[in-house]
């Protein structure tokens, strides 16, 4: 099983996509192929992708069952942690964290 997620991606590349894959949602495609298609499919998205992002999952013979490569920018980072692959949550910027920022003088070094 292959999912591919795309966001802000051109018209183009969802085109080319969905020739291999069905486009089950916007921008959510899914098949079954081997690790050469896999490869040639994310060079497509790699290639075509522009100011958008993505994220593409496939089933592994892992203890997780699974694994993923993403590209573009997203709040959503891989991380490896202990052989595992997990995903950290960057915070959202806020105008409350801007202001606050921006009215507080950067703290002194020590000494």
């Amino acid at each position: 099983m292959l999912v591919i997620v795309l966001e802000n991606a051109p018209p183009r590349l969802r085109g080319r996509l969905a020739i291999w894959l069905l486009e089950i949602r916007a921008g959510v495609y899914v098949g079954a192929y081997n690790r050469k298609i896999r490869d040639y499919l994310w060079q497509q998205v790699e290639t075509g992708l522009e100011d958008g992002n993505a994220v593409m999952a496939w089933q592994t013979a892992t203890e997780a069952g699974f694994d993923f490569v993403t590209l573009g920018v997203n709040r959503r980072m891989p991380v490896a942690f202990d052989g595992a692959q997990l995903v950290s949550f960057l915070p959202l910027p806020t105008d409350d964290a801007v202001e606050a920022s921006a009215s507080f003088p950067a703290p002194r070094e020590p000494g």
